[in-house]
């Protein structure tokens, strides 16, 4: 990486392989694994390690926690629902971290409002900001994401990132949740969000 040039044109490594690549067929890992492939991505300098879903099962909270008290150099980071007692499990998750972040999402496509939460987007736009804000009483870095970003109507996406932000989301990641979006409409969707 380069000294020159400003912070905002750093490039953070956020590596997730712990808890999105666990979900690939037959890469479930041991405990032991799980720790060793954090130590392995400490001691590379990834930036941030997704070490789980802290709510997800006991097993997940112990590799997450064991994680956050082993990282010396990285971000040790919790994924939770939008609910307050996932945001709290990953909070009590990260808590021996150096340095802990919580990543919390909800959906925002208008199929997924309707169909998966059942919610109007007012109500989902309402828990974005107390999701955020719980997250932000647990830990000064939290990411938020709006689920399924790339079928999300843009001034409802934008609304809603907005208000992540003021609510205290330092990081914001706008996933293609199922695979969706061409590199150029992703491109355009972040153009369009900044």
């Amino acid at each position: 990486m380069s000294t020159q040039g400003s912070d905002k044109d750093r490039v953070f490594i956020f590596d997730t392989t712990l808890r999105d690549g666990e979900q690939s067929p037959g890469a479930t890992m041991t405990h032991e694994e799980k720790l060793e492939v954090a130590e392995l991505l400490d001691e590379m300098g990834v930036d941030i390690i997704e070490a789980g879903f802290p709510i997800a099962s006991d097993g997940d909270f112990a590799a997450v926690h064991e994680i956050a008290k082993r990282t010396k150099k990285a971000v040790v980071c919790g994924l939770s629902r939008a609910g307050f007692k996932d945001i709290d499990r990953a909070a009590e998750a990260i808590k021996p971290a150096r340095r802990g972040r919580i990543h919390t999402f909800i959906s925002t496509s208008p199929v997924h409002m309707k169909w998966k939460l059942q919610m109007t987007p007012e109500q989902v736009y309402e828990l974005v900001i107390a999701q955020v804000t719980r997250a932000r009483n647990h830990a000064e870095d939290v990411e938020w994401s709006p689920e399924d970003a790339t079928r999300t109507e843009p001034d409802f996406l934008c609304r809603c990132v907005e208000a992540a932000i003021k609510a205290g989301a330092s990081t914001i990641n706008m996933p293609d949740t199922v695979g969706y979006s061409t590199p150029d409409e992703y491109y355009d969707m972040f153009r369009m969000v900044r």
